[in-house]
């Protein structure tokens, strides 16, 4: 299966970087061909400029400058998220890769009616995140915002495409022991794609 694993944390050193090599050696291990795009040491540009919102709806002309981003997603037959959760959310960088390369005309069409998925080709999609809150805050205060994001993407998508959402709650205190736990809990999950 081809997998786009995408991982979206700025500091090479951090917890989100071993479950990111975790999650790509596991892919690779089970004979998955794996495109491994870690955003910030790609130097994606998150932001769009005037001229490209200009042009964002156009199919063609919106590829400018993002053709080796969007062949990489059209390639792709699952997709694998790493990112941390901040500020009830995806960071900026992964929000910034789909508002620019989940466009018209790639990751959906659009008329005056409908929105029509294509997608299609990606069957499996999987968040892997951490939390710095309890579960109970997240579960309950929160009430799922980053989870909605995550669904209203799923819908472009094959119909039938399966998730899964592996966190771990209270990064911020999390002992060792229950940090190896869940680069396990990951790496067993993903032994099953």
């Amino acid at each position: 299966m081809r997998v786009l694993a995408v991982h979206a944390h700025p500091v090479p050193e951090s917890y989100g970087r071993a479950l990111f090599e975790a999650a790509v050696e596991t892919l690779r291990a089970g004979g998955h061909e794996v495109d491994a795009l870690d955003l910030y040491a790609e130097g994606f540009a998150p932001a769009m400029d005037a001229d490209e919102r200009r042009r964002h709806n156009v199919p063609g002309p919106n590829r400018r400058g993002l053709e080796p981003d969007i062949a990489r997603l059209e390639r792709t037959e699952a997709l694998v998220l790493v990112y941390p959760t901040w500020w009830f959310g995806m960071p900026a960088m992964l929000k910034g890769w789909f508002d620019r390369v989940w466009m018209p005309g790639v990751a959906f069409d659009l008329d005056a009616e409908t929105i029509t998925p294509r997608l299609t080709r990606i069957r499996k999609l999987t968040v892997i995140t951490t939390y710095g809150s309890p579960w109970w805050v997240v579960n309950l205060w929160l009430m799922r915002a980053d989870r909605r994001i995550v669904a209203g993407f799923r819908r472009l998508l094959h119909p039938n495409c399966t998730q899964e959402w592996l966190a771990l709650y209270r990064l911020d205190t999390a002992t060792d022991a229950a940090r190896s736990a869940f680069l396990e809990r990951v790496r067993r999950s993903l032994a099953r794609l």
